[in-house]
């Protein structure tokens, strides 16, 4: 079994952020779009800093706190 984020990865692709999160490709385009999590592009590809997705965890389990 594989893990959702690989440690080796400074930046996920779309797809591994779907993966990591448990998420539809439209809600983590929509949680970009609201700036709730951080990305950039390369060229024509999207990427997330995993340290994004990390912090986008944490602020939701501080709003469940």
């Amino acid at each position: 079994m594989s893990t959702a984020m690989p440690p080796s990865h400074e930046a996920l692709k779309v797809p591994e952020v779907m993966a990591a999160l448990r998420l539809s490709r439209s809600k983590v385009y929509d949680l970009i779009r609201s700036k709730q999590l951080d990305s950039f592009t390369a060229g024509r590809a999207r990427r997330v800093p995993v340290n994004a997705v990390r912090q986008y965890m944490q602020d939701r389990l501080e709003e469940a706190a």
